[in-house]
């Protein structure tokens, strides 16, 4: 069975909207004001993962990436052992106050919230990376709980820009294809994994030079090339059950060992 990529298929609804919306402003008020002495329901917070990349659906997780005060970096630093999970624990707390009855808990690299409504956020605590001057050199450190906690680097904003690029020069192609794929995962593979970074590394990479045909003129393409173009790529690039790729813009390595499986499985079920 083909289900071929449609143009704008996929599409949040209103509703599912003006409750993220809702729900970021009150996640971000609580942080601030544990970490920052301020009620602001708006600064210091940014939508990351594919919400912030413009490729999200329905389903998708909400990822928010909160920047801390620095001196907050520099007292977990100092701690012995585990600190970034100790970080974790402590934006975990902040966010109960507000939450009480809802599933909040650390895990890795974020603080991650269930709602009733099966809706889910991950929060990202972060710090400011700056240049040997002291500037701000574009990218942030967050905490990585595993394998006794290390911090790690992360590069959103060219993540974004890249994917915003690109999916101007598709006439949109970019996005209707990483929401196809998000769509297809969520309702035919569900139990298997397949991040949402994988998705839109992949597509980024993938799909060349092609684009959606401007309304009024006619594309000389078959029905079902494109994909076939996607799955190809996917094909000749896979070595050893893994596929290597970078990240939009940031040009980090992007793991896709947990995610392959399910990916094939997508882009078999789609052509």
């Amino acid at each position: 069975m083909s289900d071929h990529i449609k143009q704008r298929g996929e599409v949040i609804s209103q509703d599912v909207r003006s409750t993220i919306a809702r729900r970021y402003h009150t996640v971000t008020a609580a942080i601030n004001r544990e970490f920052w002495n301020s009620s602001s329901d708006t600064q210091n917070s940014l939508y990351v993962g594919s919400y912030g990349r413009g490729t999200a659906i329905d389903s998708s997780d909400l990822d928010i990436l909160m920047l801390l005060p620095e001196s907050e970096y520099s007292r977990h630093d100092s701690l012995k052992g585990n600190s970034q999970s100790r970080l974790l624990q402590a934006v975990r707390q902040a966010i109960i106050t507000t939450y009480p009855r809802s599933d909040i808990r650390a895990d890795g690299q974020v603080v991650k919230i269930s709602f009733s409504d099966e809706m889910k956020f991950e929060i990202l605590p972060a710090f400011k990376n700056t240049d040997w001057d002291g500037s701000w050199d574009g990218t942030y450190k967050y905490p990585d709980s595993n394998m006794g906690g290390n911090w790690r680097s992360t590069n959103p904003k060219a993540e974004q820009d890249a994917m915003k690029s690109k999916n101007a020069s598709s006439n949109g192609l970019l996005f209707d294809t990483c929401k196809h794929l998000r769509f297809v995962r969520d309702n035919y593979f569900s139990s298997y994994h397949l991040s949402g970074i994988v998705i839109d590394s992949f597509v980024y990479h993938a799909m060349g030079e092609w684009r959606w045909s401007l309304l009024g003129s006619n594309s000389s393409a078959v029905s079902g090339t494109y994909e076939n173009v996607l799955l190809d790529y996917l094909k000749q690039n896979s070595v050893w059950g893994m596929l290597p790729l970078t990240a939009p813009g940031s040009g980090q390595s992007v793991s896709t060992e947990s995610s392959l499986e399910c990916l094939k499985k997508v882009m078999n079920y789609i052509v």
